[in-house]
C-alpha cells in the first residue's frame, strides 16, 4: 500500500473512532482533522439554529444592518457569509461611530480581509472594551464565518450605541467546541447566552435608589408611584387626560410628550409626533422625541433608553417620570 493509501486510510480511522463523541447532526469538517495540536473550533450546534428565539435574533440584527447600511446600497441576508470578510462590519462600524477607518474598500485575498478586519476590529474594541464588553470575537473566528463570534460582536455594537432596536432578551444556543489534544480530536458541548437582559447588556451595572426599592421596600415603591400618578394627572387633567397605570401609559410615548409641552407650557405640534402610534419603532420614535424636549427644558438626558420605556421597563418609567418630578414638582 503506498503512502497516500496509507494517509487516507488513517485519517478514515481517526473519523470514525472520533464520529460517536459528536452530537447528532453535527458535520465533522475536512479542516477538522486538520487541527494544529491543542487548537478548537466552535460551531453552532444544528439543533440550535431552529430554536425561535435565535431566529429572531437573527432576523433582527440583519433588519437592522440592512436600515443602517441602506444608503450603501449593502444587503445583508446572511451573517456568516455576508459579514466574514470585513465589508460590512467596516461600514457598519463607520456609521455608527462616524469615525472613516483606513482601509482598502474591497479586497479579495484572504489575507486582505484579514487585515481589513483587524484594523476593524482594533477600532471595534478600542470603543467597547473601556466600556466593560468582554471580546468575544477574533479576527479569525470572524473570518471563518463563526456566527456565534459575529452575533456576539452585533449584538454589543446595537448595545453600546443604543440603537433603536429590540433584541430578544435572554438567547441562548448550543455551541460544539472540537479540540485536538495528542492528535485525537475531541468534542464537548456548551452553552453560550447571546443576550441577557437588555439592562444588563447596557452595562448598567451601578445600582440606584429604585433598585432598591424595587428589591427590597416594595411598600415604598408604591409611595412613589402614588406621588408620580399624582404629580402628572395634576398636569394631564387639563387635558381631561388621567393616568391610571405608569408602567403601560407612557410606553407609547404620547403622555411624556403632552406632559412636556403642559409642563413648559408649549403646544407640541402633532405633526412633530405620532399621536396613536401602532408600531414599536413609532413609539420610540415618540418617546425619544420626549426625551429631546426634557433636554431641551434644561434637564439632564434620561438614564433610561427610549426602548427601554417602550418595553414597559418600570424602572426606567420610573426614573423618568421622578426626573420631571422633581424638577416640576412646584408648577402649577
Amino acid at each position: 500500500m503506498d503512502a497516500d493509501n496509507m494517509s487516507d486510510l488513517h485519517e478514515e480511522g481517526k473519523n470514525a473512532i472520533n464520529a460517536p463523541l459528536l452530537p447528532s447532526g453535527t458535520d465533522i469538517h475536512p479542516e477538522d482533522t486538520l487541527l494544529e495540536e491543542n487548537a478548537e473550533r466552535i460551531m453552532l450546534d444544528p439543533t440550535s439554529r431552529e430554536n425561535p428565539k435565535f431566529k429572531d435574533l437573527l432576523k433582527v440584527l440583519i433588519d437592522w444592518i440592512n436600515s443602517e447600511l441602506e444608503e450603501e446600497r449593502i444587503i445583508v441576508k446572511d451573517l456568516e457569509e455576508d459579514c466574514y470578510d470585513g465589508q460590512v462590519l467596516q461600514k457598519l462600524f463607520e456609521k455608527l461611530s462616524g469615525r472613516k477607518l483606513n482601509v482598502a474598500e474591497v479586497t479579495q485575498s484572504e489575507i486582505g480581509q484579514k487585515q481589513k478586519l483587524q484594523t476593524v476590529l482594533e477600532a471595534v474594541n478600542d470603543v467597547l472594551r473601556p466600556h466593560g464588553w468582554t471580546v468575544e470575537w477574533s479576527v479569525d473566528s470572524i473570518h471563518s464565518k463563526n456566527l456565534v463570534a459575529i452575533i456576539y460582536l452585533l449584538v454589543a455594537l446595537a448595545m453600546h450605541f443604543q440603537v433603536p432596536i429590540r433584541l430578544p432578551e435572554h438567547v441562548s444556543v448550543q455551541v460544539v467546541v472540537v479540540k485536538k489534544r495528542e492528535g485525537i480530536l475531541q468534542t464537548a458541548l456548551m452553552t453560550k447566552e447571546l443576550t441577557s437582559t437588555t439592562e444588563m447588556m447596557m452595562g448598567r451595572f451601578e445600582r440606584d435608589a429604585f433598585d432598591t426599592l424595587l428589591d427590597h421596600a416594595p411598600d415604598k415603591l408604591n409611595v412613589v408611584k402614588t406621588s408620580l400618578i399624582t404629580f402628572v394627572n395634576k398636569h394631564l387633567n387639563k387635558l381631561n387626560l388621567e393616568v391610571t397605570e405608569l408602567e403601560s401609559q407612557f410606553a407609547d410615548g404620547v403622555y411624556l410628550i403632552l406632559l412636556m409641552g403642559l409642563l413648559e407650557d408649549y403646544f407640541v405640534p402633532l405633526y412633530n409626533f405620532f399621536l396613536t402610534p401602532e408600531s414599536f419603532e413609532q413609539k420610540v420614535h415618540n418617546v425619544a422625541f420626549a426625551f429631546e424636549l426634557m433636554q431641551e427644558g434644561g434637564l439632564k438626558k434620561p438614564k433610561a433608553r427610549p426602548e427601554d420605556v417602550v418595553n414597559l421597563n418600570l424602572k426606567s418609567t420610573l426614573r423618568v417620570l421622578y426626573n420631571l418630578f422633581t424638577n416640576y414638582k412646584t408648577s402649577a
